[in-house]
């Protein structure tokens, strides 16, 4: 079998958006050179089932497996385009959250993998009822009580695929906000990042660690630049799904 089978129409009036972050899944996939496995991504980051998309494109899930693991031929373009619709078509029957998360991150000129999620409120949010919502603890308070917004960071991917201005723009543009730092250590870089970085978020959320692995000198910055620090051991599909619960 080389490929599946139509199983229907799908996203046929689609937006722009949608249909730009098809594009994107697909050339990924397409492109790859392990194309099973970078759908498998895709399908994870939709936070879909294999059963679930095996059912959108009525097929077996072994069909899907077999794709995913290697042990079937390279998908063709066809099958690559119906998987892509069904992760869409299943998202947006689950209310759409994943597509609109990308679609906030690629309008804004970033990339996925760099930047998790970035959205600003339609009115502001106490701080308070932010780390409540998202699971995150304050460790230190900061001269500002409310944000209007929030964006989380792969602070790895950022250092590694962000240029400087891009990397000065992410920061900048985010002063009224939150900012989440993911795949963080001790919390060292983002915290000596921001003390070049004009205006200053007023929330700064670790994700992942704990006060013990804290960096020393985190603290002591934070309260120096005015920025509330709080830190969320959230795991991050959970974290971010969490997000969407606000305003």
């Amino acid at each position: 079998m080389t490929g599946w089978e139509e199983s229907g129409s799908h996203g046929r009036h689609s937006s722009g958006m949608r249909e730009e972050l098809a594009e994107r899944m697909a050339g990924e996939i397409a492109l790859s050179e392990d194309p099973g496995a970078t759908m498998q991504k895709w399908r994870t980051e939709f936070e879909i089932a294999q059963s679930d998309l095996a059912a959108a494109l009525e097929v077996s899930p072994s069909v899907v497996s077999d794709y995913e693991g290697g042990r079937r031929a390279n998908p063709g373009i066809g099958v690559v385009r119906r998987t892509v619709a069904a992760l869409l078509d299943i998202d947006e029957h689950r209310g759409g959250e994943h597509i609109r998360r990308y679609a906030r991150v690629l309008s804004a000129g970033f990339d996925r993998e760099a930047v998790h999620d970035l959205r600003e409120y339609p009115s502001t949010v106490g701080l308070d009822r932010y780390y409540d919502t998202v699971g995150a603890t304050e460790i230190v308070a900061g001269e500002r009580e409310t944000i209007a917004g929030h964006t989380v960071i792969d602070s790895i991917a950022a250092i590694q695929q962000l240029s400087g201005e891009e990397f000065y723009d992410l920061y900048g543009r985010s002063t009224n906000r939150a900012l989440v730092f993911t795949s963080v250590t001790r919390g060292e870089s983002p915290l000596v990042a921001l003390r070049v970085v004009t205006p200053t978020p007023h929330a700064v959320v670790l994700h992942g660690i704990d006060e013990d692995e804290l960096w020393e000198y985190a603290p002591a910055l934070a309260r120096r630049d005015g920025v509330s620090l709080a830190l969320c051991q959230t795991d991050l599909d959970t974290m971010l799904d969490r997000h969407e619960q606000l305003p």
